[in-house]
């Protein structure tokens, strides 16, 4: 069985709380990436959140608010939904259909981040195109329906 470890993008970039939205948005542009875990210190690593490119767009750019003020404790999910590096694949779709995310951290016994697993892992990385396609479908799936 596929272990989510194995998958995982390792030691993606992150950025902290109180990081502003114009430096979380200058990240993504340079790492190419959409979300950036958020870590309480660079000490710990410790996961305390998520922002991505469009929790910016929506919380930020739409609310006509400073992205060189607006700290990303303000913009970002809290408490995301995580995995453990040794979790089964299975158990990582299972959670981005549950919670129609396309993207999990992965983190250790005290919540460190370690990677972070995206639909593209899973397509890539995975020689399942079946299970693919139906992980697509069900995470892109309108929570109205």
């Amino acid at each position: 069985m596929t272990r989510c470890g194995e998958i995982m993008t390792k030691d993606p970039v992150c950025c902290l709380a109180d990081d502003t939205a114009d430096k979380a948005a200058q990240l993504m542009k340079k790492e190419d990436v959409g979300p950036v875990p958020v870590i309480e210190s660079q000490q710990n690593n410790k996961l305390i959140g998520i922002v991505t490119d469009r929790d910016l767009v929506v919380n930020v750019v739409a609310e006509g608010r400073d992205p060189k003020t607006t700290r990303i404790e303000d913009v970002m999910t809290r408490n995301p939904v995580t995995c453990r590096a040794e979790d089964g694949l299975q158990k990582v779709l299972k959670a981005m259909e549950e919670h129609q995310v396309r993207r999990i951290p992965v983190v250790d016994s005290s919540d460190r981040i370690l990677g972070i697993i995206a639909q593209a892992d899973v397509a890539t990385r995975v020689g399942e195109p079946m299970k693919t396609a139906e992980v697509v479908k069900e995470i892109s799936k309108s929570s109205a329906t």
